[in-house]
C-alpha cells in the first residue's frame, strides 16, 4: 500500500481545500475549507460560474448572506464528493462577538438543511477564542455540530472539550513556523523533526489528555508543512491534508506506523485541567506563541474574507 492508504488504517483522512475537483483522487472521507481556501478557489476560472451563478441568484439580499451563500455552494459541491462531513467557516470578523457567531452558525446550518442536508453532515468552523467557544456551546445543544479551529495552544483545547465541541483543529505547521522564526539562524532542524516537532507535540499533547480523561471532542491535526508531520500523527482521530501533501503520500509506499498509542494515552498520569473564563485568558496570555498565531489567523482570514467580499460586490455589478 502507498503511505496514504496505510495512514488510514489508523487515521481518518481528511481532505484540506476548497477545490472540490481535485477530491476524488485522493477519497478522503470529509473535507475541511477556510476563507483562504475558497478565495483560492474562486479565483480559478473553472470555478467563476459557480461564483457568478451563485451570485446572480441572491444579487438582491445582503453582503454577508450572498458571502454565506457562495460558501454553502462550494460545500454542497463538496458533499457530492466526499461520503463524510464538509466544514464551513464563520466569518473570522466575528470571532470576538458570541452572539453574532451563533447566529452566523445557524444560518450556515439552515441553508444546508434547505439544501437536504442533515447535521451529520456539517461541521460549522469557529475560531478558538472564549466567545468563538462559547457560542460553539450553544449550537452543539441546537445540534449543531462545529470545528473549533485557529487552535495553538492547550488551554484553547482544554476549553473547548470541557465545551462539548464535537471537534478541534489544533495547528500544527504555523505552530512550527512561529519556532522556527523565534530561533532564527539558531533553528536545529534534524532535532525539531517527527515527534519532536513543536506542533507535533502540541497535538500530541491535546490527543493524550482527551483520550485520558474520556472526552468526546475529535482531534484533528490540521496547518501541515511536510509530510513528516502528519506521519508522526498517525493514530490521531482525524488528519486534515492539502491536496500537494495528499498528493506526494499517495506517491510514497515507505512503512508508516501508528505514532500515537490509545491505551498508553488512556493510562498515562495525565491530571484533569478545567479552566473558567479568567483562566483560559491567564492560560492564553502566557502562552506567547499561540497568543500570536491566533491573533494573526483571525487577521489573515479576516482579510481573506474582505477580498471575497470585494469579488462577490465585483460579480453581483
Amino acid at each position: 500500500m502507498n503511505q496514504l492508504d496505510q495512514l488510514r488504517q489508523y487515521t481518518t483522512v481528511v481532505a484540506d481545500t476548497g477545490n472540490f475537483h481535485q477530491l476524488a483522487q485522493f477519497a478522503p472521507r470529509d473535507a475541511t475549507t477556510n476563507p483562504s481556501l475558497i478565495l483560492k478557489a474562486v479565483r480559478q476560472p473553472e470555478y467563476a460560474p459557480l461564483l457568478a451563478e451563485t451570485v446572480a441568484a441572491h444579487a438582491a439580499r445582503p453582503l454577508d448572506e450572498i458571502v454565506d451563500e457562495v460558501l454553502v455552494r462550494f460545500g454542497l459541491e463538496i458533499l457530492k464528493v466526499v461520503p463524510g462531513r464538509v466544514s464551513t467557516e464563520v466569518d473570522a470578523r466575528l470571532s470576538f462577538d458570541t452572539a453574532a457567531t451563533i447566529e452566523r452558525g445557524r444560518r450556515i446550518a439552515a441553508l444546508y438543511r434547505a439544501a437536504g442536508v442533515g447535521p451529520e453532515r456539517l461541521l460549522v468552523k469557529i475560531a478558538s477564542t472564549w466567545e468563538g467557544i462559547r457560542a460553539a456551546e450553544v449550537l452543539e445543544r441546537e445540534g449543531i455540530h462545529c470545528n473549533l479551529t485557529l487552535l495553538f495552544g492547550f488551554g484553547q483545547a482544554v476549553a473547548c472539550g470541557d465545551a462539548g465541541v464535537t471537534l478541534i483543529s489544533p495547528f500544527v505547521g504555523r505552530i512550527l513556523d512561529w519556532h522556527k522564526a523565534r530561533a532564527g539562524a539558531a533553528w536545529d532542524a534534524a532535532a525539531h523533526s517527527g515527534a519532536a516537532d513543536p506542533g507535533v507535540k502540541s497535538v500530541t499533547t491535546i490527543w493524550r489528555h482527551y483520550k485520558r480523561h474520556g472526552l468526546a471532542t475529535e482531534v484533528m491535526g490540521a496547518s501541515f508543512r511536510n509530510v513528516d508531520q502528519i506521519l508522526a500523527l498517525a493514530g490521531c482521530d482525524l488528519l486534515t491534508i492539502s491536496p500537494e501533501l495528499l498528493a506526494q503520500l499517495q506517491a510514497a509506499d515507505a512503512p508508516v506506523a501508528r505514532a500515537l498509542d490509545l491505551a498508553e494515552a488512556q493510562a498515562a498520569d495525565l491530571p484533569a485541567v478545567h479552566l473558567d473564563e479568567a483562566a483560559f485568558r491567564w492560560t492564553l496570555n502566557e502562552d506567547a506563541m499561540a497568543t500570536e498565531k491566533l491573533a494573526e489567523g483571525i487577521r489573515a482570514f479576516a482579510a481573506d474574507a474582505r477580498a471575497l467580499d470585494a469579488l462577490i460586490e465585483e460579480a453581483r455589478r
